[in-house]
């Protein structure tokens, strides 16, 4: 009986030995395919990002070209091997058969340079590369602008083909000069008789429309444009910064239905604007902080070639302000900076100061700017 037993103990110690030498047997087996996936995986992976650098290095012989080094959001670290890219340079990253704008913001030491992306970065890997433009981020600009949507990087966004332009201008400019500006009063005649009779607006000057949330500043902005746009001898250019996409569509169709904005299609995709008195640049708020940082710049670019070039009196929109204090904060705390008072940027005065200083009136023509401003409950 203790022999039955004894052989009976040995044959269970052998099957649980050989069970398992089967199980790591498998074991090795699992492994080793997925090993195998993960280095096929990688190796496809690497291979694709060696095209994609091959390509972008023999289209831009001339140009420098870096290397992502680090992504956090909106910001992004691109290394480069030789002298990087100066301060406001835009630079170009081939994303998902889409070109993505970079602007460079600082320089952190080893030729490593600091980035604010103008669109979203989701898809981008550390390697990739991007190349220098060898300029600042340049607009469309002239009277190919009018009737059309566009983006913080000036590319049409209406989905009616592209922008035709002759000249392009970058979006950071020099205020005008104190010898070339001009101080003569006038009065600009709103036609909302509360307006012209308590607080009349100045021709050439920049007003402000303060108030919370719901109060009524885009619908003010919009009796403006329908009432002065439209019996105004010269353009406007409305920048929406970070404000609603739907209030943006509706100033859009409320334009061509008062006929600020002049579209007939003449052909597949292509559309007639001739007699449009307005352009419309958007950075609303569902995009990331560095487009609706800029996108009060393009406006203001595009409101600049009128005045100085056609010698125009301007109309400059700007909805919301406060959104463009707001943006420059959310990339201030993600370049690193310490923030100042209630979390705003420490170079709040000089990043406001550089917008306003270019509003203004000189001797061939003015800008007149309305701007809301959003007061928040804090």
């Amino acid at each position: 009986m203790h022999r039955l037993r004894l052989l009976k103990g040995l044959n269970l110690r052998n099957l649980r030995s050989k069970l398992g030498v089967e199980k790591a047997k498998i074991n090795y087996r699992y492994m080793s395919t997925v090993e195998s996936v993960n280095i096929k995986k990688n190796v496809a992976e690497t291979s694709k990002l060696n095209i994609l650098n091959k390509k972008v290095k023999d289209d831009n012989s001339n140009l420098k070209v870096g290397k992502i080094s680090q992504v956090i959001g909106a910001i992004v670290d691109v290394q480069f091997d030789e002298t990087p890219p100066s301060i406001l340079n835009a630079l170009e990253v081939e994303l998902d058969n889409k070109k993505l704008i970079l602007e460079v913001a600082q320089h952190l030491g080893n030729k490593v340079v600091r980035t604010i992306a103008m669109d979203a970065t989701d898809g981008l890997i550390r390697g990739q590369a991007v190349k220098d433009c060898g300029k600042p981020i340049s607009i469309p600009v002239g009277k190919e602008t009018l009737g059309r949507i566009m983006n913080v990087i000036g590319e049409p966004i209406d989905e009616c083909g592209a922008i035709k332009c002759k000249k392009m201008l970058p979006i950071h400019r020099e205020p005008p000069l104190f010898t070339d500006q001009s101080t003569e009063p006038a009065l600009l005649i709103t036609g909302i008789k509360v307006v012209d009779l308590i607080a009349p607006y100045a021709k050439g000057g920049k007003i402000g429309l303060f108030g919370g949330a719901g109060v009524g500043k885009t619908v003010l902005i919009m009796e403006l444009i329908n009432n002065v746009a439209k019996k105004h001898g010269g353009y406007s250019v409305f920048a929406g910064v970070g404000e609603r996409t739907r209030e943006g569509n509706d100033l859009y169709h409320e334009m061509i239905t008062t006929g600020v904005i002049k579209k007939k299609k003449i052909g597949t995709n292509e559309y007639d604007f001739s007699g449009s008195k307005a352009a419309l640049v958007y950075g609303q708020m569902n995009e990331p902080p560095g487009a609706r940082a800029r996108v009060a710049l393009t406006g203001l670019t595009v409101a600049e070639y009128f005045r100085d070039e056609e010698n125009q009196d301007v109309l400059l929109f700007v909805d919301n302000i406060y959104r463009f204090t707001q943006a420059g904060s959310e990339v201030s705390a993600l370049l690193g900076r310490i923030p100042s008072a209630v979390g705003y940027q420490p170079t709040l005065a000089t990043d406001l100061g550089a917008l306003q200083e270019r509003i203004t009136t000189t001797k061939n023509g003015s800008i007149t700017s309305v701007q809301a401003v959003y007061v928040p409950a804090d």
